[in-house]
């Protein structure tokens, strides 16, 4: 990049982080849909997983917001933020083999000093500290509220990440075979409707006069 696109860069984020201050961060939702056809000829050649997290999703939620050939893109679709549908798969193998494929998006604030113990519990548990948002990402719908609820616990402290992933496995299997199990079904907490975003603090103003200093001293010497 250029010097001169350098300074202007800085400025145009400056002059952008004005004016988002204050609301929620992320991607804002789509209000249209995408019709059923085009739905249909994107997944036709998608893996079978990809192509049974569709129609789940389709199934409970309609059609998606928003269509391109690697994704499908659910916006404030029941009680997610947002819910993706992936072409491409993860593979996983806890609790037991399988490819992520649906991956489920909720506003929630996780302190920093919890974020190694959630990547200790589940791998697609993924935190967005600046963005303020978490999201699960696994085969189904039903794992997704299995995983978000547990991490609600570990990031509580009713939880740690070795109890989770105990109960998880037996949440899982009781889910499988049709036995009761509440935390893969819905949210088993209250999501609270506010700011959780996370846009850290400044620390370049120093740096900048010192930077701007030792650039003068370089010219003239």
């Amino acid at each position: 990049m250029k010097p001169a696109d350098r300074l202007k860069t800085v400025a145009i984020g400056a002059a952008s982080a004005a004016k988002t201050a204050g609301q929620q961060a992320g991607e804002q939702p789509t209000t249209t849909v995408v019709d059923m056809q085009t739905v249909e000829r994107i997944a036709a050649n998608w893996p079978m997983m990809s192509q049974a997290a569709v129609k789940e999703i389709v199934g409970k939620y309609g059609a998606p917001n928003e269509a391109m050939e690697s994704r499908l893109i659910w916006y404030n679709n029941g009680p997610w933020k947002r819910t993706i549908c992936y072409r491409d798969e993860v593979p996983h193998h806890f609790p037991n083999p399988h490819s992520d494929v649906v991956e489920c998006f909720i506003d929630y604030r996780v302190p920093p000093e919890k974020f190694s113990e959630l990547a200790e519990f589940d791998g697609s548990v993924i935190v967005e500290r600046t963005k303020g948002e978490v999201s699960a990402r696994c085969d189904m719908e039903s794992a997704n509220f299995l995983a978000i609820n547990l991490m609600y616990k570990i990031v509580t402290g009713e939880m740690n990440a070795e109890k989770a992933r105990e109960v998880y496995t037996e949440t899982a299997a009781a889910y499988v075979v049709s036995r009761s199990a509440p935390l893969a079904e819905g949210f088993q907490f209250e999501l609270l409707q506010e700011q959780t975003n996370d846009p850290d603090e400044t620390t370049i103003a120093g740096a900048m006069l010192r930077q701007t200093a030792g650039k003068v001293k370089d010219m003239v010497s």
